[in-house]
C-alpha cells in the first residue's frame, strides 16, 4: 500500500516514509491510496481476535512494507497488561442516561490516563523501525503542537526511545493543571517542553511552519537529523486509532448488543478531527456505522461546518473546561475533505489555502451535502457539560472527565431531535482525574473547593469512591522540570536552540 499527499497526488510515498516523515513536504497530510475491504465474513473471522490480534491484523494491511514479525513485535511492546491494566487496553462499559443505552469506549487506562496512549504507545516502536528502513542514521525530531493530552502521551511514549528527540509546545493558559504538570515533570534525556503565549491553533501554526521551512530543514539535514511529528497529522497516529472503532464493534457483538451486521452509531468528542476521522476510515473498510457523532464545546466551528459547508475560524475563542476541544484549526478534517472530493488535490489545496490566507473556506455542494449525511454536528458550554458529569454520575454512579460528558450530552440532543436509537459507541478520551477541578465542583453540590489540585483529587475520590489513576496520583511529589515559555514567532530559534544546533 503507498500513500499520497491530500495537496499533491503526484508524492508517492511508502507506508514507512509517510510515518517518517510525518507530513508531506508541501504541507499536505499523507493519506493511504486505497483501503483494504472488510466485508461480513472478514469481521467474523475477526471475533476471536483480542485487541492484540485486531491490531496486527489491521496494521498488517496497511503497512505492507514492514514485516509480520515487525508489526507483531511493534503491538506486543505497546498493548501490555502493565500499561493498560487489562488485557483489552480499551473497554466498553456499558450504561444509560436519560434512557438511552450508551457503550462507553473508555480509552484511558494507558500510562497518561488519555486516548492518545491508544496511538503514542505504538508510534515509537513504528517510527524507529520506519527510521532504519527510509532514514538510516539520522535522528528523528519530534515536534508536537498539544492542546494538553497528546504532549503527555507523546513524552511517555518517546522518553529515552534512541535516535529521537521530542519537543512539545503547548499554550500556555490552555491546558488542565493537571496537564500541565504531567508535562512539565516528565523525565527522559531527550525531551523538551516549553509553552507559548497563544492558543493551540497558534502552537499547531508555529509547528506546521517550522516543518514546511527549508532553511530549518537544511540545518537538521547538516547534523543529521529530520522532523517527523507525533500529532494526528501523522499517518501513524491515525492508524492505531482505526482499530479501537473496529475492536468495539466486535466487543458488541460479542457481548450481544448488536447482531453482525448491525449499524452502530459513533459518538466522538473532538477538535482536531482525528479520533472521528479514524471511526470515518473504519467506515470505508466496512464497518457497519450509521452516523458520525461530531461533539464540540462553545469552540463550536466544526458543528457549523457540518451544518452549513462552511468552514469559518474567525470568530470567538473560549477556554472552556475541556480544553483539548479548544480548536478553532481541525487539521484532519483535510483528510475527510480530500476523499469525499474524489481525492481531488488541487480542490483540497486551495481550501487549505484559504484558511491559512482569509481564515474561512466554502465547500462545494457535493462534498457538503456528503457531510451532512454521514455526520451530525452539536455542541455544549461548560454549564451544559458540568450538568452532564452530574447527572451520569447521580443516576449511574458513573464518574466521566469534561471530554466525555460533551460527547454525552450532544449525544443526548441528537436522539431528542432524531428518534435515533441506533445502537451507539460512545469515545471516552480520558479519566475525570485529569480536569479534577471542572469534575469535582460538578459533583459537589456547591461546596467550596479546595485550592491545591492534588486536594482537590483527594477530594473528588472521597466523595466519589473512584480510584485515582497511579500515574496521576504519583505526580503529586514530583518537581518540575520545564518552565519555558516563547512567544509564536521565537518557537523556531527555540527548536534550534533545544537541539543545539543554533
Amino acid at each position: 500500500m503507498l500513500y499520497n499527499s491530500t495537496e499533491n497526488r503526484n508524492e508517492v510515498v511508502s507506508a514507512s516514509q509517510s510515518i517518517a516523515q510525518g507530513i508531506s513536504k508541501d504541507g499536505g497530510l499523507f493519506v493511504p491510496q486505497s483501503l483494504p475491504e472488510y466485508d461480513i465474513k472478514t469481521l467474523k473471522n475477526m471475533l476471536s481476535l483480542d485487541y492484540k490480534g485486531i491490531a496486527k491484523k489491521v496494521f498488517s494491511d496497511f503497512l505492507s512494507d514492514f514485516t509480520a514479525e515487525e508489526i507483531n513485535e511493534c503491538v506486543e511492546k505497546a498493548y501490555t497488561v502493565e500499561k493498560f491494566g487489562g488485557e483489552n487496553p480499551a473497554p466498553l462499559s456499558f450504561k444509560k442516561y436519560n434512557g438511552n443505552d450508551v457503550n462507553i469506549l473508555e480509552l484511558w487506562h494507558g500510562p497518561t490516563c488519555a486516548f492518545k496512549d491508544m496511538a503514542l504507545q505504538i508510534l515509537p516502536h513504528l517510527l524507529t523501525k520506519s527510521l532504519k528502513k527510509t532514514n538510516d542514521g539520522k535522528d528523528a525530531v519530534i515536534l508536537v503542537a498539544t492542546s494538553g493530552d497528546t504532549g503527555k502521551a507523546a513524552l511517555e511514549g518517546f522518553k529515552d526511545v534512541e535516535h529521537t528527540k521530542i519537543i512539545v509546545f503547548y499554550p500556555e493558559l490552555g491546558v488542565s493543571p493537571m496537564q500541565k504538570r504531567q508535562m512539565n515533570t516528565q523525565e527522559g534525556e531527550n525531551v523538551r517542553v516549553c509553552a507559548i503565549e497563544g492558543n493551540f491553533d497558534d502552537a499547531q501554526t508555529g509547528v506546521k511552519k517550522i516543518f514546511t521551512t527549508p532553511e530549518i530543514s537544511d540545518i537538521l539535514e547538516k547534523n543529521n537529523m529530520m522532523f517527523s511529528s507525533a500529532n494526528s497529522i501523522n499517518w501513524g497516529r491515525l492508524l492505531p486509532q482505526i482499530v479501537y472503532y473496529i475492536a468495539s464493534y466486535l466487543d458488541m457483538v460479542n457481548s450481544g448488543k448488536i447482531a453482525l451486521g448491525d449499524k452502530i452509531n459513533v459518538v466522538v468528542p473532538t477538535g482536531n478531527f482525528g479520533n472521528i476521522l479514524a471511526s470515518y476510515y473504519a467506515f470505508c473498510m466496512g464497518l457497519p456505522i450509521n452516523k458520525f457523532i461530531c461533539a464540540s464545546n462553545s469552540n463550536n466551528v466544526l458543528t457549523d461546518f457540518i451544518s452549513t459547508g462552511v468552514y469559518d475560524k474567525n470568530r470567538q475563542f473560549y477556554t472552556t473546561i475541556s480544553p483539548s476541544m479548544d480548536i478553532l484549526v481541525s487539521s484532519n478534517l483535510e483528510r475527510l475533505l480530500y476523499k469525499l472530493s474524489g481525492d481531488n488535490d488541487e480542490i483540497t489545496k486551495e481550501w487549505m489555502t484559504q484558511l491559512k490566507t482569509v481564515g474561512k473556506y466554502e465547500v462545494t455542494p457535493e462534498v457538503r451535502d456528503a457531510v451532512s449525511k454521514l455526520f451530525y454536528g452539536g455542541f455544549c458550554d461548560d454549564a451544559q457539560t458540568k450538568e452532564t458529569i452530574a447527572k451520569m454520575y447521580r443516576e449511574e454512579n458513573y464518574l466521566c472527565d469534561t471530554h466525555t460528558a460533551v460527547a454525552v450530552s450532544v449525544y443526548d440532543k441528537y436522539v431528542s431531535e432524531t428518534g435515533d436509537k441506533t445502537p451507539t459507541v460512545i469515545a471516552s478520551t480520558a479519566s475525570p482525574y485529569k480536569f479534577s477541578k471542572a469534575v469535582l465542583s460538578a459533583v459537589s453540590e456547591g461546596k467550596e473547593l479546595p485550592e491545591s489540585e492534588f486536594d482537590m483529587v483527594d477530594l473528588l475520590n472521597k466523595i466519589t469512591g473512584v480510584e485515582i489513576p497511579a500515574p496521576l496520583a504519583s505526580l503529586k511529589d514530583k518537581k518540575s522540570r520545564f518552565s519555558d515559555v516563547v512567544k509564536t514567532n521565537e518557537m523556531p530559534d527555540y527548536v534550534l536552540g533545544a537541539l543545539g544546533v543554533k
